[in-house]
């Protein structure tokens, strides 16, 4: 979409941030996120300075200053001011090590969505599809994705932004889709925490920032593949495998998600006229965002208002700007609609983590955000898996996650196979000097002298680009010429997803036992067959978004 060069500069320069005083060049105490109320900005800048900081920046978009802080008790002082919301730490800017740390070897991250896969290659359905692995590919049968690829593969003039931990551009399987010219990194990996503890590993490049068809972790490609992988006679082929992807940067080497790089990702995905977004994460470190817990101190209580306040302006400011915005529900089996305990926060710096007693005041972010669909996964047989969260306000639609553990024994092919960088796999020891996989959980194909690499992966992380891709093919269908290709409102792509979703009642009993390791895990499904927890409003069906009348 080279007719995006001028829009993408623009929006590079965000005429809609208003700069404060100049940055100093000499070194700074921590930096934080100030948002604050509608006409509040001069406001927080004095509440800023009366603590002893300084403003570096304004956007005016959102509505946050950037500021550096000053005292112990800076972000309480400044959160006591009327026109404060929310105040958070911003994590986002890493640093660069030595010449000969940055040559060390790198400790590859478990992003969120992630769960073991188990090695067992003899269970995979042979298919008619053109591509080789398509008979690996469930996933898209269940959804109808293999019929659908025929009829309407999708149109290039929509744009599919993946805000996640990076794609691998150069990937056999998603060069042909993959547009790097709209593509940004939003991150600077950390090679060290605060403590001094590992986090992103040795930076691969100088400025520690990583090239725009790089990903470091896997996660983000497995996700791209999903989508858009194209049909090209190796591998496999996606939901929407005619469609362009976007990588919009947002997540740490490490797995990690933190509120700033989510902002800017959304601010721009909505610049450029990206048509949907996929949200396979929680803005980190709090899986529960609550406001108010008495657990929490008033610096965490003011983060996590931050985190709720930032990402629902950020959300609002791309749909308001025709993004159609997807999440994964999440990977804790709770149901979101009545939490009780939170163990895995704050996440971040590590050792951090307390139980504190949580309800349903407290919010995952984005999957609870307003105006996001958020999508429980499924496994093979259909049931929704034994980790996907759930909730009958939370689950809007449903789709192939991937659970390894639905059926007898732990299978390595119940999960959901899609493409993985070569080199994340070499430093993981999943490939052998000759690049040859050790286990079922990695697949290798070769056409010619090109050969490609995949990776099963379970998690509501890998459902979620199932209904992306879903909802590009609508796009495709339905959407009218604008800015960037294609566009359509999302709410009619939300009616439209939902109208074409296969309906899926509740288990009989609700009371639904998964049997795990020799333990048994109950978890209740609540609503009707049109909309209930495990399900949402169905199971997305690629197939008639292909061929559903308007």
């Amino acid at each position: 979409m080279t007719a995006l060069a001028t829009v993408v500069a623009m929006a590079a320069c965000s005429a809609g941030t208003s700069q404060a005083p100049p940055r100093a060049a000499t070194p700074r105490g921590p930096e934080y996120l100030v948002f604050y109320a509608q006409d509040g900005q001069q406001q927080a800048q004095q509440a800023v300075e009366s603590a002893g900081g300084t403003t570096l920046a304004n956007d005016a978009k959102l509505g946050y200053l950037t500021a550096t802080g000053g005292g112990g008790r800076f972000v309480e002082n400044v959160g006591a001011d009327g026109s404060v919301v929310g105040v958070s730490p911003d994590r986002s800017i890493g640093f660069a090590e030595t010449g000969a740390a940055r040559a060390a070897t790198r400790r590859t991250g478990g992003a969120k969505g992630r769960t073991a896969a188990f090695p067992d290659a003899r269970s995979f359905t042979k298919s008619g599809s053109g591509e080789p692995l398509a008979g690996r590919q469930w996933d898209m049968r269940m959804i109808g994705a293999d019929r659908a690829n025929a009829k309407v593969p999708g149109s290039r003039q929509v744009l599919v932004g993946v805000i996640d931990t990076g794609v691998d551009g150069k990937h056999p399987d998603i060069a042909p889709n993959f547009n790097r010219e709209l593509s940004r990194n939003f991150v600077t990996d950390k090679p060290k925490d605060e403590d001094g503890e590992t986090l992103d590993g040795p930076c691969e490049v100088s400025s520690c920032k990583d090239p725009v068809d790089e990903d470091d972790d896997g996660h983000g490609t497995h996700v791209a593949s999903t989508i858009a992988a194209p049909i090209n006679g190796i591998g496999i082929a996606g939901v929407a495998p005619g469609v362009q992807i976007v990588n919009i940067r947002a997540g740490q080497d490490s797995g990690f998600f933190f509120l700033k790089p989510s902002l800017d990702a959304l601010t721009y995905a909505g610049d450029i006229g990206v048509d949907i977004v996929n949200m396979s994460y929680y803005v980190d470190p709090w899986l529960f965002n609550c406001t108010n817990n008495k657990a929490d101190s008033r610096k965490e209580q003011l983060e996590q208002a931050a985190i709720i306040t930032g990402m629902q302006r950020a959300l609002d400011y791309a749909r308001q700007r025709g993004v159609t915005l997807i999440s994964a529900l999440g990977n804790g089996s709770t149901d979101l609609g009545h939490p009780k305990v939170d163990k895995e926060s704050p996440g971040y710096p590590v050792g951090e983590k307390k139980e504190r007693q949580v309800d349903n005041s407290c919010v995952n972010v984005p999957a609870e955000s307003a105006g996001v669909i958020s999508v429980a996964g499924l496994g093979p047989s259909g049931r929704k898996a034994i980790y996907s969260d759930y909730g009958a306000e939370q689950a809007d639609v449903s789709a192939p996650g991937g659970d390894a553990l639905d059926g007898k024994g732990a299978k390595a092919t119940r999960s959901i196979l899609g493409a993985a960088p070569e080199h994340v796999l070499r430093a993981a020891g999943r490939i052998d000097a000759k690049g040859e996989p050790k286990g079922a959980d990695v697949v290798k194909d070769c056409k010619g002298d090109t050969c490609a690499y995949y990776q099963y992966l379970d998690g509501t992380s890998m459902a979620a680009p199932h209904a992306t891709g879903v909802a590009a093919i609508l796009i495709s269908r339905f959407g009218k010429p604008g800015k960037g290709g294609l566009e359509l409102a999302p709410t009619t792509v939300e009616d439209l997803l939902y109208k074409t979703a296969t309906p899926k009642a509740c288990p009989t009993p609700r009371q639904y036992v998964y049997k795990a390791y020799g333990q048994d895990v109950t978890q209740v499904c609540e609503g009707d067959q049109a909309d209930n927890g495990f399900f949402g409003h169905g199971v997305v069906d690629a197939w008639k978004a292909a061929t559903v009348e308007p």
